[in-house]
């Protein structure tokens, strides 16, 4: 459940930090570590390859059972130490800001503020709810988000802050549904995206951002953000954006751009998309989220995903063709795996929910497979495979909002 602005906060509270357990499970296991490795900070920004999705701690992914005891701090503690140093939160993702600034406040005799990154989807602006109305990207609701998750998250200053889902809130500019690379070639005029259409406001909403955007950067003046970006699905609509204020007074290019599921098995156009926004739109700093296709690609998808019955007929089968390659972790490790080298491939970090203990385990020993080259041509004839199922869905977006 999202807490409105001005609303009382829930409260978690935790025992202190040596009254939990710590133990083999605990511990990372011996191996290649992300942040002293040559590849393992990425961007400007020096972020880890892996930035912890901190969507699972609410009732979204999990229940109050797990989030409620001390499997968040244990979980959180556990990434630290394998050097997943920065983490994606939001308001939108109901008790998420304060269970995750609980865990870090008790965890800081361990790991103070200084030694990770605290990277926030939005941490600020304004997706309060599911619904086109629920969003205000007014600077006055700016402004008061961004206090009051400093005062979740234990923090006078956040690394990051992104405005939320940005697609529901800008102009409509553009097809919404089918596969977006057209919009970087023959069809860029529908998007928004010829040449001399950089710095058009296509209406009101378009003009939100870019008042959202002054309000963060003036906040960034300030000293309590650092990195301004935005959040989204659609990469028609993030370029239109990017570009967009690029060309506004004071012409000064967002500094980070965090898309999602589209650098996946099913869907790889963020590949497409990296130099358009890094080379036209300046954008230093890119991340991606959701190597799982919002949860498209495991055995058990869930019901509301957007994707059509053509694609999730296709990754059933696909997860039928891991099992019989007998292939350790199924699909899911595939897509991870999949994700990880891409990210790498394009210097794309990759945000990841971790629930509990074990998914971080999970998570760095793909990373480790991947980067030690562990059946390496195996893997990638296998995503070879799982990519043919998709036919001519390969690369499908599909509508948001």
């Amino acid at each position: 459940m999202v807490v409105p602005l001005g609303s009382p906060q829930p409260v978690f509270a935790l025992p202190p930090l040596d009254a939990i357990p710590d133990g083999e499970e605990d511990k990372p296991v011996p191996g290649l570590p992300l942040v002293r490795h040559s590849r393992g900070a990425v961007g400007p920004m020096r972020l880890p390859e892996i930035v912890f999705g901190a969507a699972t701690f609410s009732n979204t992914y999990n229940p109050d059972s797990a989030i409620a005891g001390d499997i968040p701090v244990r979980t959180a503690r556990l990434a630290l130490r394998y050097g997943i140093a920065a983490f994606d939160t939001s308001p939108y993702y109901g008790p998420s800001e304060i269970i995750l600034g609980t865990a870090l406040k008790v965890l800081h005799p361990e790991f103070p503020r200084s030694s990770y990154k605290l990277a926030r989807r939005m941490t600020k602006c304004g997706r309060y709810g599911l619904e086109p109305s629920q969003f205000d990207y007014s600077p006055a609701t700016i402004r008061a988000s961004v206090k009051r998750s400093l005062e979740r998250l234990h923090t006078d200053y956040l690394d990051t802050v992104y405005l939320h889902d940005v697609e529901f809130l800008c102009t409509p500019v553009g097809p919404r549904a089918g596969n977006h690379l057209a919009a970087l070639s023959e069809k860029s005029a529908e998007y928004g995206l010829a040449d001399g259409q950089e710095g058009v406001v296509h209406g009101d909403g378009d003009q939100k951002i870019l008042d959202a955007v002054a309000e963060l950067r003036k906040l960034k003046a300030e000293g309590v953000v650092q990195h301004v970006g935005i959040s989204g699905y659609p990469l028609p609509t993030l370029l239109r954006l990017a570009l967009l204020v690029l060309h506004t007074p004071p012409f000064e290019p967002l500094d980070v751009l965090l898309s999602y599921s589209h650098s996946n098995l099913q869907n790889c156009t963020a590949a497409d998309y990296a130099p358009h926004f890094r080379d036209r739109a300046r954008v230093a700093q890119l991340v991606t989220a959701s190597p799982l296709n919002m949860g498209l690609l495991t055995p058990t998808p869930p019901q509301w995903h957007p994707a059509t019955a053509e694609i999730k007929e296709a990754t059933t089968r696909a997860g039928r063709l891991c099992e019989e390659a007998q292939w350790e972790g199924g699909l899911p490790n595939v897509a991870v795996g999949y994700g990880f080298r891409k990210g790498a491939q394009l210097g794309l970090p990759v945000v990841v929910g971790l629930s509990n203990p074990r998914e971080v385990h999970e998570s760095v020993r793909v990373w480790r497979e991947i980067k030690d080259g562990k059946d390496q041509e195996k893997r990638i004839a296998l995503e070879e495979q799982i990519a043919g199922l998709y036919g001519d869905s390969l690369g499908w977006s599909w509508s948001s909002p």
